[in-house]
């Protein structure tokens, strides 16, 4: 009907550009916005945008009942930070060891009384050589076996891994052997032969060891593993065959490569599927 049509109601609306832009030209029906203004810090732009561009920065809504839940939930963080802040303390206000002195270890300094005992009993010297040559011996086996009886390879590439990386680092930064060192014939490398330092593969396989043990639920002989690896810590700090550095990142270059080895299987089995996919895929078609 007539009436109807005429009863009918057309409403324009007309969207306005959002802050921070702002009317600057109109063509036809079609509105031209400005960017937004930019302000250049550090060599980059921040839009400036509701206020400015800290007003958006977290840290300003932060309360104090937000600061005393992260000191009570996240206290290993806050931990960290004091950390920081005192060994940047430490750092800038310790006196250098002067280039004619030996380096200062401090698990040299702890272990003292056992390196004078080591030093006074070269037969006891030489058994705790031998027992920690057999412990050596037991990480080889276990891996070994893990790889060629078990068919697990994990560890043995993350062994592969860590000893070729050692090599590199090894040569690359090769440190003094400590002036009290106390070799013996039947330690590893038999026969005093000459060693990298830089980083303890003793402690590394050690570690690659006890969490492929801990992976196979293995718990009783992982922390056999575990145990025997601090007390071959402490006599090679005892013997001065390595540096308290070398032991720490030992540790640290265990789990790393076992990780990375993890990767690397898991991207091995994700290429394997994919060939088979595609291999199935042609058999089909």
């Amino acid at each position: 009907m007539r009436g109807t049509n005429a009863a009918a109601t057309f409403t324009t609306i007309t969207t306005l550009p959002t802050p921070p832009y702002r009317r600057s030209k109109i063509k036809g029906n079609k509105v031209m916005a400005n960017k937004p203004d930019v302000s250049t810090i550090n060599g980059k732009g921040y839009a400036m945008c509701s206020g400015g561009f800290y007003s958006k920065a977290s840290f300003t809504r932060w309360t104090l009942h937000d600061v005393a839940y992260v000191a009570r939930y996240h206290w290993i963080p806050c931990v960290f930070g004091a950390g920081l802040l005192f060994f940047m303390y430490v750092e800038y206000t310790l006196r250098m060891v002067p280039d004619s002195s030996p380096p200062f270890d401090l698990g040299f300094v702890v272990t003292r009384s056992l390196h004078r005992v080591l030093a006074s009993s070269p037969e006891l010297n030489t058994l705790l050589a031998a027992l920690n040559t057999a412990f050596v011996g037991m990480q080889t086996a276990y891996i070994l076996w893990a790889f060629l009886i078990e068919g697990r390879p994990r560890a043995t590439i993350s062994a592969l891994f860590m000893f070729t990386c050692r090599g590199i680092l090894g040569y690359t930064t090769q440190l003094p052997l400590p002036q009290e060192f106390l070799g013996s014939g039947v330690d590893f490398p038999v026969g005093n032969v000459s060693f990298f330092l830089f980083f303890s593969g003793h402690v590394a396989g050690s570690v690659i060891a006890s969490l492929d043990m801990r992976r196979m639920q293995r718990w009783e002989l992982a922390r056999l593993f575990d145990i025997l690896n601090v007390l071959q810590a402490v006599r090679l700090l005892g013997t001065r065959g390595h540096y308290t550095i070398d032991l720490a990142v030992g540790v640290g270059a265990g789990i790393l490569f076992d990780f990375l080895a993890g990767k690397y299987e898991e991207s091995s089995k994700t290429k394997s599927a994919l060939v088979a996919c595609g291999g199935l895929k042609g058999v089909l078609s």
